[in-house]
This record gives C-alpha cells, structure tokens and sequence, in this order.
C-alpha cells in the first residue's frame, strides 16, 4: 500500500512542532526519518498513526484516510511497533502476539484456529517459538522488543510504522528487526537514530531539522558529510563500510 502524507502541522501549545511536511512512501518501498531529537520525527509519526491529532494535514493509506477513519479498521491495514515500553501487568509471549489479532476479531470473540496459526507464523518469523510459554516480563529488552514486532506481524498489515523501536537495543538485536520488518515486504515509514542502519535498510530518506524537511532522497542522496554535520552539528566523514559495503560514518565534535 502506498502511504501519503501531506502538509502535516503539529502544535503543542505555542510551539510548532512539525511544520508543513509532506511525506510519500510507494508500495513496499522502506523509508526513514533521521535528525536530531526533538527535531519532530516522532511527532509526526504520532500524528500519522492517529497517537496524536496533527492541526493541518490528511494521511491516506492508499484511498483510506486514516485521520478520518476508526482506528480498529486503520489497524487492519497499519502496524505499529514504538519504542518499548514496560508493563506491569504479566502474560505469555503467545498472549502478548495473540493481540495483534484484536481488530480482526468481534468484542469479546473468542481465539480461532487461524489466529493460532497466525500467531505461531509470527513467533516463527521472529524466532520467538521456543518463548511461546515463557512470561513476557522475565525476557530481555531486545526479547521483549521482538515480542511487539511479532505481535505486530499477527495484525497483517499492509503497511508498518516504526517510531524508533530499536532505541537501547544492542546491535544484534536492531539487525534482527530491521531484517525481520524489511523480510516482510510491505510499505515501511521508520523514525531511526543509526544513520548506518538508515543507509543499509532504506529505499528513501528524508532528514528534519527543526520541524522541517531539510533534505530528502536515497541514503546516497541524503547522506553526504554536509547534511550529517548540518542536521547535527558534529564533524562527519563518509566512507563505504568494509563489512556491508555500504555507507559508512566517522564522526568528531
């Protein structure tokens, strides 16, 4: 599905958050959203996935306008993993994955046969089936994590939205997510620090600075020593990373 967001606005109180940004992302293209923080990646991100109510702006998933639509029909088609927060209250990893189904289903619909086979899909793809039984809260960070993106993959959306999930995930753990959603083929937005990751996994970049779009286009296009030291006032040297051979940074204050 194909993602468009255009003239996005975004205030709390006085301040201007996000300011007039437009946004595409065609069919299966993976694209990402790098700057500094507070720079307004999330925020829009928010606004888009209906955690926030932009003041200016339309969101349509291809001829459904998700600002104007129930969220349990937008969460159909959109899938969101943030970045994790913790619980307090317990339950398996297989109940954790198995609520991916809820908007799949009517109040208070019992679990099917197809949302168990969903469900083990999922943990199978994430390698979380050996942790079906476990309790969510005794697992790792980067366990837990990989337990959200699962219960995520249960939702089968056509299109996800990462909002900076692998933030305190060491790298293991940020390879395998990204892996795992990029696998998955369908439309992807993601808010990343790790601009290496941003340059391996991305189709399409756009850089914020100040609730704007400073620049956009391939990781090629974007991530020039000039970009990288405007968006964060830091000395940057690129060069082709000998293990992906792909982009790589050197950094300096």
């Amino acid at each position: 599905m194909e993602l468009i967001a255009k003239e996005m606005e975004i205030k709390i109180g006085k301040k201007e958050i996000v300011k007039n940004i437009s946004i595409l992302v065609k069919k299966q293209q993976f694209v990402g959203l790098i700057g500094p923080n507070g720079c307004g990646k999330s925020t829009l991100l928010k606004s888009i996935y209906k955690s926030l109510v932009p003041h200016k702006g339309t969101v349509f998933l291809d001829d459904l306008n998700i600002l104007k639509t129930s969220e349990k029909k937008v969460s159909q088609r959109l899938g969101v993993v943030g970045q994790f927060n913790e619980m307090n209250f317990d339950l398996t990893v297989q109940q954790m994955v198995m609520l991916g189904r809820t908007p799949h289903k009517k109040m208070l619909e019992s679990d099917k046969q197809e949302d168990f086979a969903i469900v083990e899909e999922a943990l199978t793809r994430t390698n979380l089936l050996d942790y079906k039984d476990r309790s969510f809260l005794s697992l790792s960070g980067g366990e837990k994590q990989r337990v959200i993106l699962a219960r995520t993959i249960a939702q089968q959306p056509k299109f996800m939205i990462l909002d900076e999930p692998t933030n305190h995930l060491d790298i293991r753990y940020q390879i395998e997510i990204l892996e795992c959603v990029k696998e998955l083929n369908i439309g992807v937005l993601a808010a990343l620090h790790d601009l290496e990751m941003a340059a391996h996994y991305c189709d399409y970049l756009y850089a914020i600075k100040n609730g704007a779009v400073y620049a956009h286009g391939t990781p090629e296009q974007v991530l020039t020593s000039e970009t990288i030291e405007a968006l964060y006032q830091i000395k940057c040297q690129t060069f082709i990373n000998p293990v992906t051979n792909g982009l790589g940074f050197a950094y300096g204050i």
